[in-house]
């Protein structure tokens, strides 16, 4: 867990295609715009890559080629029709979006077995090496937690948050619905915790926070898909997915071995609280 260097965006695709910030809607765009244009057999080989854009990243001209029951030459012109160079230039572009974050329509899959075998995947890799002391140790020790979460990323930190609040006080979530991060993070001394969510696809402003942060007294813990990303203590999970949506399973799993972790470093402090805890909700009848 130790910080790593800053590293650079998903860069463009190669050749004349879209970019990366294209939405992936651009690329159906572009074949729906050019379909009354495209021969019979050109529509046919779009026809299959508008029910497969997921799939695109994976298959080479001859492949489309041979699914859609047209020839090469086919396939290759309607590539150059849509601004692609080659098949690579249109795969590389469907990477891209998909790298960051971008949904890309796919098939669900027939069985849920390759899911399962995706998942256990991304928590094999999530798991592996992974060692929480040092984090446990500086999120049970601070004055005060901040837990920061954005788009996608706010659930998961809403989440952490609640766990956390669980083994210790003090844990804050920012920035709350409807308020501006700032004032949370305006005042940060040696003795406070930052811990940021970042998954993709995170906000631009993300970066500034995260500089902010670093640039703070406080001590920072970053959980990402990314972990080239900055931070004193990064812990990285993977949010692929064979659907066109991430899967945040590992992360969920990291979450619950945190808070565990925290739990476990005053162990007696910590059931103390949680009974506190369990008192207040049958006095308010928050529970069944």
């Amino acid at each position: 867990m130790t910080r790593p260097s800053t590293g650079s965006g998903t860069g463009p695709s190669t050749g004349s295609g879209p970019t990366v910030a294209e939405p992936v809607e651009a690329l159906a765009a572009r074949i729906e715009n050019a379909y009354r244009e495209l021969s019979p057999q050109e529509q046919r080989a779009a026809d299959f890559m508008r029910d497969h854009l997921g799939d695109l990243a994976l298959y080479n001209a001859t492949e489309v080629a041979r699914l859609s029951g047209v020839s090469k030459a086919t396939v290759s012109r309607l590539y150059r029709r849509l601004g692609f160079e080659n098949a690579d230039a249109l795969r590389d572009h469907v990477r891209a979006l998909r790298a960051s974050g971008t949904p890309v329509a796919s098939e669900t899959p027939a069985n849920f077995a390759e899911h399962l075998d995706r998942e256990l995947a991304n928590l094999r890799a999530a798991l592996s090496g992974l060692d929480l002391a040092p984090a446990a140790q500086l999120i049970a020790g601070a004055r005060r937690v901040t837990v920061v979460g954005f788009r996608s990323s706010y659930p998961i930190a809403l989440h952490l948050r609640q766990q956390l609040a669980q083994a210790r006080d003090g844990v804050v979530l920012a920035p709350l619905p409807g308020q501006s991060i700032g004032e949370e993070l305006a005042v940060l001394t040696p003795d406070d915790v930052v811990v940021l969510v970042g998954f993709r696809r995170r906000p631009e402003g993300f970066a500034r926070v995260l500089a902010l942060v670093e640039a703070s007294a406080a001590r920072s813990i970053l959980l990402t898909d990314q972990a080239r990303l900055r931070g004193d203590i990064v812990i990285a999970c993977p949010v692929e997915s064979v659907t066109a949506f991430d899967s945040y399973a590992a992360a969920a799993s990291v979450i619950s071995l945190l808070a565990g972790a925290v739990l476990g470093v005053d162990l007696a402090a910590g059931r103390s609280r949680i009974a506190a805890i369990g008192d207040a909700y049958r006095g308010l009848h928050e529970l069944e």
